[in-house]
């Protein structure tokens, strides 16, 4: 399984926007196939940091995932509401 965690620094001012177009992303994405589990979540030390942490099944399912309408439609937008440099991590899951 692959992990991914991106970190969104958004600015104060469109947080709630940023809610908003971030629900159909969210909603859109845990329906997909390939994905185990998809969350949008919140600082407690920063209420204009947000994390997308999702796990997929494999790396097919991320590239699938890269390529839906509503990654490619509403990232962007909310790549706009950000006053900072995204940051993406990618992780695999080991077996301990």
């Amino acid at each position: 399984m692959i992990k991914i965690v991106a970190k969104m620094p958004v600015a104060a001012n469109k947080v709630a926007d940023f809610k908003a177009a971030a629900r159909e992303l969210v909603e859109k994405s845990r329906a997909e196939s390939g994905n185990v589990f998809y969350t949008m979540n919140v600082s407690k030390n920063n209420p204009n940091l947000f994390a997308v942490i999702e796990c997929w099944k494999d790396q097919a399912a991320v590239d699938f995932h890269g390529a839906t309408p509503h990654f490619t439609g509403i990232l962007p937008k909310l790549a706009e509401m950000c006053d900072g440099k995204i940051s993406i991590e990618l992780f695999d899951e080991i077996d301990l």
